[in-house]
């Protein structure tokens, strides 16, 4: 089976037995009907996903890899925090009145910093790093700014991500402050893998590990059925990921750009509640 199938089988696991629940305490996010959400929440859970071996594509269900690519290249490349320039209605929820999203994602990414080589936004400033000082310790990006979060929609969930360079591979710490495993755990990793396979190209690297370190990992109470029926699921080997080779610029890439092969997944779960 996918690696990444048995590790959110085994994270999932460890939450359902293992645990803690704030169902007798104050929460603040809702369910469509005013009802509180609670969840089981485990602190402090590191995967690692070695993108050499196999590419971490959830096989249990459906992933709809398509839309992840199409988030991480509104956030990334066009740098955007306008929903209407998202092919997808994810973030249908969180539109403010002007459009956006707030000062948020994509909005911090775009944000221009001087350099003593001039001035770089966040991604063009790692971009720059990888092509000319690779083995700088200093390559991250942050969308946790403080002076930002009160304009924000939605405060960064996925806030930093830390890129080193090991020979010839370009490796990820993803760092999040909260995941809602049912939803999002695989979606995240699916993105932010997608992110190290477009740097390590346009780098001339090849892509290594992604280590996606989750503070507050947790299930939803309406969600806990799902995860026991899901996790019990037959899994399938992991797909091969195809990468159109001519692409050479990062803001070259679009979606078409990805494609997997022999991808074989269980039936898509429809519907799921998420909680605001």
């Amino acid at each position: 089976m996918s690696y990444c199938d048995e590790v959110f089988r085994a994270n999932c696991r460890d939450i359902l037995e293992n645990g803690f629940s704030d169902e007798h305490q104050e929460v603040r996010p809702r369910w469509e009907d005013g009802t509180p959400a609670h969840t089981l929440k485990r602190f402090g859970i590191v995967n690692r996903y070695d993108l050499g071996e196999e590419f971490p594509i959830m096989t249990l269900r459906r992933m709809y890899y398509k839309s992840a690519i199409d988030e991480i290249l509104w956030i990334w490349q066009k740098k955007s925090n306008r929903v209407s320039e998202l092919n997808s209605g994810i973030w249908d929820q969180w539109c403010l009145e002007d459009g956006t999203i707030g000062k948020a994602y994509g909005y911090q990414l775009a944000q221009k910093y001087r350099f003593p080589e001039g001035e770089f936004d966040q991604v063009d400033r790692v971009l720059y790093e990888l092509k000319h000082n690779p083995n700088s310790r200093r390559m991250m990006t942050n969308l946790y700014n403080f002076a930002d979060l009160q304009d924000m929609a939605l405060y960064p969930c996925a806030y930093s991500m830390t890129f080193n360079v090991t020979g010839n591979l370009l490796n990820g710490i993803l760092n999040q402050r909260s995941n809602d495993v049912l939803v999002a755990n695989n979606w995240n990793v699916v993105q932010y893998s997608i992110l190290l396979v477009m740097f390590a190209q346009v780098s001339n690297l090849v892509p290594g590990e992604l280590i996606h370190v989750i503070a507050d990992a947790h299930i939803y109470d309406r969600h806990i059925p799902i995860v026991r029926e899901l996790i019990e699921r037959p899994a399938y080997k992991a797909p091969k990921l195809i990468v159109d080779p001519d692409i050479k610029n990062f803001y070259d890439f679009t979606v078409s750009s990805f494609k997997f092969e022999e991808y074989e997944y269980g039936p898509t779960i429809r519907n799921i509640p998420v909680a605001t």
